[in-house]
């Protein structure tokens, strides 16, 4: 049961970060994620087994990486920035839109449901968390990428370079679980900041 409330929300954050992905290098003129099927709202596309899990067990984890081919922009640097920051913003969009949905259901007790609002809080954890992880600056992150499009190009070019041994890094950093001690505090900052700011908005158009 626990697993069948958490699915949702978890299918709903990943979908919506990895289209945005290539929804976003399409309209930049990029159709390599298209042409692959990543614009489909088939979770299964999207999904990556081992991040997958992570999710479902340690509430940390993330999605297939989306094809880019950067040689159809026209700008290189500025069209991988807004592919990057596509999955996390819509992430955090989501996560805005899910928790009015969940406050206004707890204001207004008539429409309340305790098994919806637990899972429009998974949705906003998953959302947030996705949205969150990703911008660290690590391969394979969205973060690493948008952290390569603003460097200089030399040192852009040191960083892919040596970008697998960044990679061990971030691995290390999972299994050591720091990453979830760093970013657990952080999340649940979000959440709590999220949470404040649309109640005081419904309160005052109730």
């Amino acid at each position: 049961m626990e697993f069948l409330l958490r699915l949702p929300g978890l299918l709903m954050a990943i979908i919506i970060h990895e289209v945005s992905h290539g929804y976003m290098a399409y309209k930049l003129g990029d159709t390599t994620a298209k042409d692959q099927g990543r614009l489909s709202l088939n979770p299964i596309n999207h999904i990556d087994p081992v991040g997958f899990i992570f999710m479902l067990v340690f509430r940390i984890g993330w999605a297939k990486p989306v094809p880019i081919d950067s040689r159809y922009f026209k700008d290189r640097k500025k069209g991988i920035l807004l592919v990057s920051l596509a999955g996390p913003v819509s992430n955090f969009i989501t996560a805005i839109v899910l928790t009015f949905i969940l406050i206004f259901n707890i204001v207004n007790p008539f429409f309340y449901s305790e098994t919806i609002g637990y899972m429009l809080q998974l949705g906003v954890w998953y959302n947030i968390m996705l949205g969150t992880f990703n911008l660290l600056p690590l391969p394979p992150l969205d973060g690493s990428k948008v952290l390569a499009s603003l460097l200089p190009d030399e040192i852009e070019y040191f960083f892919y370079k040596y970008e697998k041994y960044f990679y061990m890094i971030f691995i290390i950093l999972i299994i050591t679980n720091v990453i979830n001690r760093i970013l657990s505090p952080i999340l649940l900052a979000e959440i709590r900041l999220l949470n404040k700011f649309i109640y005081s908005i419904v309160i005052n158009f109730a």
